[in-house]
């Protein structure tokens, strides 16, 4: 069993920094690849960005330049670094844990998910 607990997050202005990380437990093919999704309210689960076990990157096109993912393989930790914050990132965000070996970014190939933690971006 795979447990995922999330750390970082809260409020940033626009234009701002933040980060957010995901410490993962269990198996370790559980954890081949980790990812990001987040929810906006009113809106469905969305895709963020994805690392695989041997450090290949996926990103949702929309984010990529702005948010980084990168990976901690000893300690099995996901990072996410988002720049140059916009209203519009306001959302909780999840990481999740696939046993895929590349970096996916379909909801159903994560079988576990952290506890979500809020980030909101003012304007």
């Amino acid at each position: 069993q795979v447990q995922l607990v999330q750390s970082g997050g809260g409020l940033v202005q626009a234009g701002g920094s933040l980060g957010l990380s995901c410490a993962a437990s269990g198996p370790t093919f559980s954890t081949n690849t980790m990812g990001w999704f987040r929810q906006a309210p009113g809106k469905e689960r969305e895709f963020v960005a994805s690392i695989s076990r041997g450090g290949n990157t996926r990103y949702t096109d929309s984010l990529k330049g702005r948010f980084t993912i990168s990976r901690d393989a000893v300690k099995n930790t996901v990072f996410l670094q988002m720049n140059s914050a916009k209203p519009e990132d306001t959302a909780v965000y999840y990481c999740g844990a696939s046993t895929y070996t590349w970096p996916t970014s379909g909801q159903t190939t994560y079988s576990s998910w952290g506890q979500g933690t809020q980030v909101t971006v003012s304007s």
